[in-house]
């Protein structure tokens, strides 16, 4: 490694996945992931479980991350952690970690925003978008429509209101009786279901923001009526019920998404975040940008969930611009882009 080399452990630590990454001179070498299942016992991410969870497995994901590439502590140029938005205590443990570990060796700390490492994942790999470019951005926690001009210049231009898409999935799964996480097993009986056989409503907000609690709501009364009849419904209506729900869904994405794609004149479209992991979204968006003749970029599936590469990739940036962190910076539940 030569002497100009820029070398940097990230480490992403917002909800209920503990990861590392290394990168050098923008090229992520590994992607270190430690998932927690003790979350599924629960229905949904316990705060404090995740936290504790974190504490044991960071050191182990950081020692897997620096041994596999090959790379000391004493040739790092930098730590980059995620500061937010994400779960307090679960960023707090990895701020903790990250600013010791800057500390102790004397180098830069990168503080990272999530949600805008999520658009850069697309730079980890080829083929990268150009700008400018809109990249639709769907999880468990949030739902936005951002407008990249550059790497680290970046604009939300729509939002959900309430649910973001991926508690959408999860709480509506809930409803028939899926185990958490319910979205990915939503996306896999959809396969087999009829996208057409129950209606459910299509939201539609003012401008270019989403709202998806009214389609929780419409679910729950109607699955109550049905099983009132026959409480058998679910069971018997699982694929179709699932698919009407993806369907519906995916629907309310993708109508902001072509008023946004019009509105600023675009032609390059990405996606990111977990639920850009459903084959449905996958799917639907890749016919869409076929018909509009629009550039469609879709990270790989390790990309999609919350992981270090994207963390590093964002910090790479960050220190060609020399953007670094004073060491009191605090952790933030809540952060714009």
């Amino acid at each position: 490694m030569g002497i100009t080399d820029i070398s940097i452990l990230a480490i992403e630590s917002s909800c209920d996945e503990t990861s590392a990454s290394m990168i050098v001179n923008g090229k992520v070498l590994n992607n270190i992931v430690a998932t927690q299942s003790v979350h599924e016992n629960y229905g949904g991410v316990v705060p404090e479980l995740a936290s504790r969870a974190h504490q044991q497995n960071l050191i182990p994901v950081v020692h897997q991350a620096l041994s596999s590439s090959g790379i000391t502590k004493e040739q790092l140029s930098a730590v980059a952690v995620t500061r937010g938005p994400g779960l307090m205590g679960s960023l707090l443990v990895g701020l903790s970690f990250a600013k010791a570990f800057a500390k102790a060796l004397d180098i830069p700390l990168i503080e990272v925003n999530h949600m805008q490492a999520h658009v850069l994942a697309h730079f980890i790999d080829s083929p990268r978008p150009s700008f400018p470019f809109l990249c639709l951005t769907v999880s468990g926690g949030h739902t936005q429509l951002v407008l990249v001009r550059d790497y680290l210049d970046m604009e939300v231009i729509g939002e959900t209101l309430d649910d973001a898409v991926g508690e959408a999935f999860d709480k509506t799964a809930k409803l028939l009786g899926l185990p958490y996480p319910g979205g990915p097993l939503i996306d896999r009986y959809a396969k087999d279901g009829d996208p057409r056989k129950f209606a459910f409503p299509i939201t539609r907000m003012p401008g270019l923001n989403y709202s998806f609690s009214g389609i929780k709501t419409a679910v729950l009364y109607f699955l109550r009526e049905k099983l009132e009849a026959n409480p058998e419904f679910i069971q018997e209506n699982m694929a179709d019920l699932c698919a009407s729900i993806q369907y519906s869904l995916i629907e309310m994405l993708l109508i902001k998404l072509k008023e946004a794609m019009i509105q600023y004149r675009i032609t390059q479209v990405a996606i990111a975040g977990g639920v850009s992991a459903n084959s449905g979204l996958r799917m639907a968006l890749d016919a869409l940008a076929r018909k509009k003749g629009w550039q469609l970029y879709i990270p790989e599936l390790e990309y999609c969930t919350d992981n270090a590469a994207m963390i590093a990739m964002a910090a790479h940036y960050k220190y060609l611009k020399g953007d670094f962190a004073r060491l009191d910076i605090a952790p933030l539940a809540k952060m714009k882009i």
